[in-house]
């Protein structure tokens, strides 16, 4: 059966379905597509998923958007047990779970995830996670310059589907390239993850450096200088050098940092302003910064800005100390 399986309601996991099944209208007159395509959301609340399916909206997170018709809402977890694709669309924090439990059933379908981050414990990516949890399974990642309202409301936007598999890179891209998702497919797992988890560090920092009213020519500064991290860090992993400049690397990092509906933007502007995010949330980017910092120091690069969030994140310096401290690094070449 042709079946996807979005696992996680929240904005994003609720746009991506909606994605999928637009791409399945586009292409049913395509000779590439499989017949009868099935999209379920797979919610973790039993309530939300009654909701959902009942009232034709995620009015938790996407209020004022409609829900297509043949979008099931379901909160069964045997809807894993027929998929052709899981993808998985939830918290970092919640891949570990996921994995381990996509490991127990007998089924093996390819899995996707659109998670961005390292594991705060012990620094790993999520391809890294998924070849201890799910060995010899087909893996991938789905990363870009994305905000969920907007694909939720068919707005253009464009995406990266990566794996080591190129089947998998057909597959993701035929569920979610469609009339206004446009998806690119690459094999630089490393690359996609390491910019969607850096980005997310460099957008505090430019929250912090806009709360803190340093001007456009500090923001432009800081954005440069943090893709520089995120290139070199990633490159000594063993990523392209053109992913980086790409929609996972400067895209993705762009909108970030400078989209008002960025929540790692938002953190920083609060924190800077404020000295804490306003709701106690907890930002993806503030989640991972010393993980990144930390396997960056282990291989020998340098990343100042992303220690500079790390230690004002866990309270050993505060914004405009950390502003005096990296203009104060000694001059070097370009």
């Amino acid at each position: 059966m042709n079946h996807l399986v979005v696992v996680g309601a929240g904005s994003w996991g609720t746009a991506l379905a909606m994605a999928a099944l637009r791409s399945a209208a586009f292409f049913s007159s395509s000779a590439d597509q499989p017949p009868a395509p099935h999209v379920t959301l797979l919610a973790r609340d039993a309530a939300q998923a009654a909701a959902m399916q009942a009232q034709r909206e995620n009015a938790r997170y996407l209020s004022g958007i409609a829900l297509p018709a043949a979008l099931n809402v379901s909160a069964d977890i045997a809807v894993l047990q027929d998929a052709s694709l899981v993808l998985l669309v939830t918290p970092f924090a919640g891949l570990r779970e996921w994995f381990e439990r996509l490991g127990s059933l007998g089924h093996a379908a390819p899995v996707l995830w659109a998670a961005k981050g390292m594991d705060a414990q012990s620094g790993e990516m999520a391809h890294e996670l998924a070849a201890r949890l799910l060995p010899g399974r087909a893996c991938g990642v789905v990363s870009g310059p994305s905000f969920a309202s907007e694909v939720a409301r068919g707005l253009p936007c464009a995406l990266t589907v990566a794996s080591s598999s190129e089947a998998l890179q057909q597959l993701g891209s035929q569920w979610l390239h469609g009339s206004t998702l446009r998806v690119y497919r690459s094999a630089d797992v490393i690359g996609v993850e390491v910019g969607g988890a850096v980005k997310n560090v460099i957008a505090i920092a430019t929250g912090m450096c806009d709360g803190l009213n340093l001007g456009l020519n500090a923001r432009a500064a800081l954005i440069t200088r943090g893709l520089a991290e995120m290139s070199r860090f990633a490159v000594a992993l063993g990523a392209k050098p053109e992913t980086l400049a790409g929609l996972t690397g400067l895209g993705d990092l762009i909108l970030t940092a400078t989209g008002d509906l960025s929540r790692n933007r938002r953190y920083g502007l609060e924190f800077a302003r404020d000295g804490h995010a306003h709701g106690g949330f907890l930002a993806e980017g503030a989640r991972c910064a010393r993980a990144v910092q930390h396997r960056a120091a282990a291989i020998g690069i340098e990343m100042p800005i992303t220690a500079c969030v790390a230690d004002i994140v866990e309270g050993r310096l505060s914004p405009p100390a950390a502003a005096q401290q990296l203009l104060a690094r000694a001059a070097r070449a370009e």
